[in-house]
């Protein structure tokens, strides 16, 4: 099978306990099994893995920049969410 052929995997890498998965790039592989193998032997080749998922491409649904508007609109509507809306006490220092 060649690399064409093959389905791409996209390759999520937690580095620690604790932190969340981070996209870290994507591999070609017939199935998840071989995925995992060559996302290790690709991302995590000094260690700093402790934990990998692999997803098939074609099963990632993505947004398009252009519908930005309509997507996230209705926050700006919703000032508390804002941080600006709180004021922080001088007992806290630095943010």
């Amino acid at each position: 099978m060649t690399e064409a052929a093959m389905p791409l995997w996209e390759v999520f890498i937690r580095a620690r306990a604790g932190l969340s998965h981070r996209h870290a790039g994507s591999v070609h592989a017939p199935d998840a099994a071989m995925a995992l193998l060559a996302a290790r032997d690709t991302y995590t080749r000094r260690g700093e893995g402790l934990s990998i998922w692999v997803v098939p491409s074609a099963a990632i649904a993505a947004s398009d920049p252009a519908d930005k508007d309509s997507l996230f609109e209705p926050t700006a509507s919703k000032a508390y969410r804002h941080p600006t809306f709180y004021e922080v006490p001088d007992e806290v220092g630095h943010m």
